[in-house]
């Protein structure tokens, strides 16, 4: 995916294109796990489909639930989604973060021995 250390870095340009085309992957993945999370709601609970939409909005960014959940299969679907959620957010911010890292590990790389 990325270039190897014997190559050139990348130019600006290049390395801008990269960033986007990561930060487009991590938006449909979140996108993906916002819907799989209406749809959970949906089913479980029975809520309508902008409190679905809220809920696990609010729960894919950390914060919590705002409507209650009234059935056992509502409570499983949520927690197992809130601890889905957590490790998917930390696993986007990683990703998000790798062209960088390797940009920089790459840069000290290449610089001159002496």
């Amino acid at each position: 995916m990325f270039e190897h250390s014997s190559k050139p870095l990348l130019s600006h340009p290049a390395f801008m294109m990269r960033l986007l085309r990561q930060l487009l992957l991590i938006l449909g993945l979140i996108f993906l796990s916002l819907l799989g999370g209406v749809l959970g709601y949906r089913s479980f609970e029975h809520f309508s489909w902008l409190d679905s939409l809220l809920n696990a909005s609010m729960i894919l960014g950390g914060m919590g639930e705002i409507n209650d959940i009234k059935t056992d299969a509502g409570k499983i679907f949520a927690s197992v989604y809130a601890i889905y959620s957590q490790l998917f957010m930390l696993i986007c911010g990683g990703l998000l973060l790798l062209p960088v890292l390797h940009r920089l590990l790459h840069h000290f790389h290449l610089a001159p021995k002496k």
